[in-house]
């Protein structure tokens, strides 16, 4: 009896193995991890069908976003297209592409400020949060119950009790180890909180390995922001193991924030099957700056490739420069190619990554790949004042882009994301200045791999096989 029920079980994940083995082959991008996937499924499948349950998903097909609600804004935001088009003697890079992965069109009227570091960022923060007067959008990908997560609360709590709504979302993988206590203490002070362990999103089902990353908040949609900063005393460089901690973060006006509104509020219906349009501002004002700008927000459940086509058509439009800044480097087969070339075309490629660790494996794994674009003139730079943690793109003088997608897969396809492009030669200057200085607190890194210790050497090329998951 033994016997035979081992032998049913064995037989039945043989099956299951095959069934996912031919679904691998439908859908895996690329022929090489569809190969993957079926040899490693059918040599050993009681290994192979967890982890393809884990790892294996090429769309969040569960993540049904709040477009068909939401879709009146997108039609009042493209309503204004007329209104807000930018005049087309400003824009001296094709929008087209960006504007389609968007679903948004590029619109004047923008403001922007660069919050170098997280002294800048979370006074800013801060001090819009203490000025709110009729609702606070918040949501970041990690909140720690520590001094800064606990001053935010602070304020957020003050707020309402002035009388402004506030909606506050993290993400469950992300803020795992977020005390029950600071989000009971958030409810007792009247917070609107989307609950992380309770929301239908990813949460600790098949679909773990997919995570809201965006760092969001919206005051009376007229102020935004968005960066690489999460809620955490690390990102004031607090913590010894990291020391300083080199972020951006950018504090926007004008028209772009109504577009991170949407997003906030489409994450929102996920979270709590609620719909947000009729309670939000939307028409808010023009900034003085009149720059133009888009938001692109990315994720596993878009249709389409958005967060690395985003990328690809920044790398194409570059001509003279394209300045890459990210704390981790593990691209695709494409984006390592669209680098390759734009070097080879001779714009001046740079890639600025940090030389402290926080996740080995990323870390390691980009090792492999900066011979190959080294070889074709691109220039790979680590930052060694600390961890930087930035995610920034700067092409010539006519694209800056600041947001939460790193130059990896999982940024690319397995996270939610979103960057702010800002179309414009002032926002340009002033990335160029600010990665500028980042490259002065950097050096370049002309050592090959084979001349790096062994367990570079030979670490890094085993590290980038988890590339797809990294």
């Amino acid at each position: 009896m033994w016997t035979l029920l081992v032998s049913l079980t064995v037989f039945a994940m043989y099956c299951v193995a095959g069934v996912f083995a031919v679904r691998a082959a439908q859908t895996a991008r690329t022929p090489q991890g569809a190969v993957g996937w079926v040899v490693f499924l059918l040599t050993a499948p009681f290994l192979g069908v967890p982890l393809y349950l884990f790892l294996g998903h090429h769309r969040f097909r569960g993540y049904r976003i709040a477009r068909r609600e939401s879709e009146r804004v997108v039609e009042g935001i493209k309503s204004f297209a007329d209104f807000s088009k930018p005049d087309p003697a400003t824009l001296r890079i094709n929008p087209r592409p960006f504007e389609a992965l968007a679903h948004l069109p590029v619109s004047r009227g923008n403001g922007a400020e660069l919050l170098v570091d997280g002294e800048a960022t979370f006074k800013a923060i801060f001090e819009a949060i203490d000025t709110a007067k009729n609702y606070i959008l918040i949501q970041f990908y990690i909140i720690r119950d520590d001094a800064l997560g606990r001053d935010l609360r602070d304020r957020l709590i003050d707020a309402v009790n002035r009388g402004v709504h506030v909606r506050f979302m993290t993400d469950a993988v992300g803020s795992y180890g977020l005390s029950s206590s600071y989000l009971e203490g958030l409810r007792a002070g009247g917070i609107d909180v989307a609950d992380p362990r309770e929301q239908r999103g990813p949460n600790f089902r098949f679909q773990l390995n997919y995570r809201n990353h965006r760092k969001t908040v919206i005051v009376d949609g007229e102020t935004g922001f968005i960066g690489g900063h999460n809620v955490g005393v690390e990102y004031l460089g607090q913590n010894p193991k990291f020391g300083r901690w080199r972020d951006t973060h950018l504090k926007m006006t004008g028209h772009i924030v109504r577009q991170l509104q949407l997003i906030f509020i489409e994450d929102w219906h996920w979270a709590r099957n609620e719909d947000l349009i009729d309670q939000l501002d939307w028409a808010g004002s023009e900034s003085e700056q009149d720059m133009n700008a888009l938001l692109v927000a990315t994720g596993p459940g878009d249709d389409t490739e958005t967060g690395a086509m985003m990328f690809f058509a920044a790398i194409a439009e570059a001509k003279e420069r394209l300045w890459i800044a990210s704390p981790y480097f593990v691209p695709d087969i494409d984006i390592m190619t669209a680098l390759q070339h734009a070097a080879l075309r001779g714009v001046d490629v740079r890639i600025l990554v940090p030389e402290v660790i926080d996740h080995r494996l990323p870390w390691l794994a980009a090792f492999a790949y900066f011979d190959e674009i080294r070889n074709c003139g691109a220039r790979v730079f680590r930052y060694t004042d600390g961890f930087m943690h930035q995610k920034v793109i700067l092409v010539d003088d006519t694209l800056a882009a600041v947001g939460t997608t790193n130059l990896d897969n999982r940024s690319f396809r397995l996270n939610f994301e979103a960057m702010a492009l800002f179309f414009d030669s002032r926002a340009a200057q002033a990335t160029h200045d600010m990665l500028k200085t980042d490259f002065e607190a950097s050096y370049e890194l002309t050592r090959s791999l084979q001349q790096q210790p062994a367990h570079i050497r030979f670490g890094a090329p085993i590290a980038r096989l988890f590339a797809p998951i990294l």
